[in-house]
């Protein structure tokens, strides 16, 4: 990513974020004066003049791996879109009877008793092509969310660290993680919610239809196109709160990974070691994304199950322990391997196309003007 020889075009990108990278062109010319209100991009660098005896020889201090595509470029973020419609669409199908057994732990107690007894009637009723109902609609719904959600969380973090400037963007960096990935859900929820509320009467009414070609056109005929979006709000209490943790967490349990468990800097580990601490760090994040957001995964469930029930329906039938209880640990196990897996399989493909994986810089000390 070339810097420009213009000082008033260099970037406010924060150091944080990525680390630079290295190109076979001259990246920076040393002869020009850097402005003092880019000093944090400028420490980002790391950058020294050279000794008079080996002017020949400008370069960055430490080097990172080259970069195939320009960061935060339209090329940039198609690459994030596409990465996140792999991680999420193919994640959330693989674990589809995990969710079937959730969603009906959720939604029967009484029949669906325990992970074990729940697999075991599933098995029973409906053999093992059962596991998989619902496959379609949580592929194509989780794609799209997934879409939304890493593509437009690369750009709201990059867009509110611009607007913060290099020095804020540094020093509240968890806010900006936090405020990036919030503004991505309410997007990717929108693009997700028609195809869960499917999933979720496909999977939870035995007979309500075999999968999606039938089940929409029937939820369509049954509550119309609105009846699609009717649990838009329980799916943003849950999905919000829980990619917000999804997201500032994994970034922070990366960094801390990088500083405490692996002994050499990010930019010097290979990019097997760096896929498996994004997958470590994912596993990590999941667990608390999933008991953050477990109440209101437990009011989706309900409330796509159930025709005309409210919240109030929810609370009054599951109790405030059960909200926040019934089906936790199976979520747990669930959400932590599928977190885990879809940073792992969203990093692979950014190192694929060339990008550098997500996160693991820490900042350097923001520069005084």
């Amino acid at each position: 990513m070339a810097v420009a020889d213009n000082s008033s075009r260099q970037s406010l990108i924060p150091s944080f974020l990525y680390s630079p990278s290295i190109s076979s062109k001259r990246l920076f010319d040393f002869d020009v004066p850097v402005n003092t209100n880019h000093g944090l991009y400028h420490s980002m660098f790391n950058i020294s003049k050279p000794s008079s005896s080996n002017n020949q020889s400008r370069t960055f201090m430490i080097p990172a791996p080259n970069e195939k595509i320009e960061m935060f470029s339209p090329a940039y973020y198609a690459a994030c879109t596409a990465g996140g419609i792999f991680s999420c669409g193919l994640t959330h199908m693989t674990v589809t009877p995990l969710d079937l057994v959730k969603c009906n732990m959720q939604i029967d107690p009484s029949k669906y008793k325990s992970i074990t007894s729940g697999f075991g009637i599933l098995l029973k009723e409906q053999g093992v092509k059962g596991f998989f109902r619902g496959w379609v609609p949580t592929l194509l719904g989780y794609s799209a969310q997934g879409a939304c959600k890493f593509g437009f969380y690369e750009f709201f973090k990059k867009y509110y660290s611009d607007i913060a400037g290099p020095e804020y963007a540094a020093k509240y960096k968890t806010l900006i993680y936090l405020a990036g990935s919030a503004s991505a859900e309410v997007i990717a929820d929108i693009a997700l919610c028609p195809m869960e509320a499917v999933k979720v009467r496909v999977q939870t009414q035995p007979g309500f239809a075999r999968g999606l070609a039938d089940g929409l056109p029937k939820f369509i005929r049954s509550e119309g196109y609105v009846g699609l979006y009717k649990g838009l709000v329980p799916l943003w209490g849950r999905q919000i709160p829980y990619t917000m943790m999804k997201f500032a967490s994994f970034e922070t349990i990366v960094v801390l990974l990088y500083k405490h468990a692996i002994p050499t800097p990010k930019e010097q580990c290979s990019k097997s070691l760096q896929l498996g601490v994004s997958f470590a760090g994912g596993y990590i994040a999941g667990v608390f994304c999933a008991i953050v957001s477990h109440p209101a995964d437990n009011l989706v469930s309900f409330l796509n199950n159930a025709q005309g029930a409210t919240a109030g329906d929810a609370i009054k039938k599951l109790g405030l322990w059960g909200l926040f209880t019934r089906g936790l640990p199976l979520r747990i196990v669930m959400i932590g391997t599928l977190t885990g897996a879809q940073w792992g399989i969203y990093d692979a493909f950014k190192v694929f196309v060339g990008l550098p994986t997500t996160g693991g810089v820490s900042p350097p000390p923001a520069a005084k003007a």
